[in-house]
């Protein structure tokens, strides 16, 4: 098996779509603006709309002008946008709490050690607002937090030269792009789930609870329960179906938080960000996620960066509850040269288009190759839709948490598809056409041989 890890992207022949743009990165040769000008079709693009409630009762009026007196004036506006397009009253979170619910508890109640109640809900607010504004950049370390950086980040490695420790803090390239693109999909999709999570990650137990439904997980309820005692993830069992997770981030990432919220720069990560983030990481790398120095070890893996797709759709699927499929696409020999593809072009673009109709987000992995066809790199990214132009010609319209860019990105089709390493569908989009359930047990029995192997040395 070669092992593909999701992390940074290489900026060689791309480049950016719709919005204002910010500073842009060079040689973005294929990325087009996505404007919605001069289509003949657009499909499932960006046009978020949860329910149609905009009518609050008495307590939710109280909850509303509790926030309105603490915001600033763009957060107002934004939460008045969130009001009248219907995402703030949404309440389809696990515990039936709705955004405007988990925004209220935020400012009501206490929040972890160095987190501002204000600064949690903004950044929530911005986010829901606009989901493309959650990135993967981490921030520099100032010098009120740098002896304590160094000293977590020394108790907490492998690392001892505090000089080495110094350069590991500074994170040029997150690897962090597989929970970048989780948080996206769950902010664009979810709202009222983004906002409970924040609220519980964000509060002093710097946890959240989260019921799943074993079979969604694996359809053998002993595989599913063997992935979360592989994951090492805290469960409870509930009965023969249910299990009580805790998801949770590693112990660094509050650090790396308190930062953010005092000192966050432009197109760096909010405070809301590390949280998410490190949470998904942490659970997709068996819990040994580093936020210091963006590192991880874990099992089933022999990189320090990144997440592997079994990693990536384990914390997917766990994150939506959701029967997740992963299909690979690309075929790679033990060299990691791409030799060719498992699919017919066509039929991949119809599990992705399926997908995307039925109002499904794709995280899909995509590669960069060398002139040998080695592949060098790889890449974490969100689609949510496609369009046509009058030519018939399709592009796949995309969120990325790496490009220092707050809007959709769209990339044509005869570019994507071959990159597309693999993608994330869920089951009843490809279960009549893929023999999934050979594929999932293959790839959980490689896992649990390269477990038990590790386990015996």
């Amino acid at each position: 098996m070669v092992e593909i890890m999701i992390d940074s992207v290489n900026y060689s022949s791309v480049k950016n779509i719709g919005y204002t743009q910010p500073q842009q990165r060079t040689n973005r040769d294929v990325r087009t603006n996505f404007c919605g000008t001069n289509t003949s079709q657009t499909v499932a693009a960006y046009q978020p709309v949860f329910g149609f409630r905009t009518h609050m009762n008495k307590e939710e009026k109280k909850q509303y002008k509790a926030l309105l007196k603490v915001l600033d004036r763009p957060s107002r506006k934004q939460l008045e946008s969130l009001l009248n397009r219907g995402t703030l009253l949404n309440s389809e979170s696990q515990n039936n709490t709705s955004v405007l619910n988990n925004l209220y508890k935020i400012i009501s109640t206490p929040r972890a050690e160095g987190l501002s109640k204000v600064n949690i809900a903004q950044s929530a607010i911005n986010t829901l607002y606009n989901p493309y504004y959650s990135t993967q950049t981490f921030g520099d370390i100032p010098a009120e937090y740098n002896e304590k950086a160094v000293n977590q980040l020394i108790n907490s490695s492998n690392i001892t030269d505090r000089t080495e420790a110094q350069n590991a803090l500074d994170v040029k390239t997150s690897g962090s792009c597989p929970a970048a693109s989780i948080e996206f999909s769950m902010a664009d999709k979810s709202p009222a789930e983004f906002s409970r999570f924040v609220e519980s990650l964000t509060s002093p137990a710097v946890s959240v609870q989260k019921r799943i439904s074993l079979n969604r997980l694996a359809d053998n309820t002993l595989d599913a329960i063997w992935l979360l005692n592989a994951f090492e993830v805290p469960y409870e069992i509930k009965d023969f179906n249910t299990a009580l997770l805790t998801l949770a981030p590693d112990k660094n990432a509050l650090l790396r938080a308190q930062i953010q919220t005092k000192y966050q720069n432009a197109m760096e990560r909010s405070a809301v960000d590390v949280m998410m983030q490190s949470t998904f990481m942490n659970v997709g790398s068996q819990q040994t996620y580093n936020s210091l120095n963006d590192r991880r070890a874990g099992k089933f893996s022999s990189e320090e960066t990144g997440l592997i797709e079994f990693e990536k759709t384990f914390t997917e699927s766990v994150t939506e509850d959701k029967n997740k499929i992963t299909l690979t696409n690309q075929k790679l020999d033990e060299n990691g040269i791409l030799t060719g593809y498992e699919y017919d072009k066509n039929i991949f673009k119809k599990y992705l288009t399926d997908t995307l109709n039925s109002g499904e987000n794709i995280i899909i992995g995509y590669t960069f190759t060398d002139n040998t066809n080695k592949v060098i790199g790889g890449h974490e990214i969100t689609l949510v839709g496609t369009r046509q132009d009058n030519f018939g010609r399709t592009y796949f319209i995309c969120n990325d948490s790496d490009d220092d860019y707050f809007g959709p990105v769209e990339y044509p089709e005869e570019y994507l598809l071959p990159k597309i390493h693999h993608a994330t569908f869920p089951k009843h989009i490809v279960e009549n056409n893929v023999k999934f359930d050979d594929n999932w047990v293959e790839g959980l029995n490689n896992f649990k041989q390269i477990y038990n192997n590790a386990q015996a040395a």
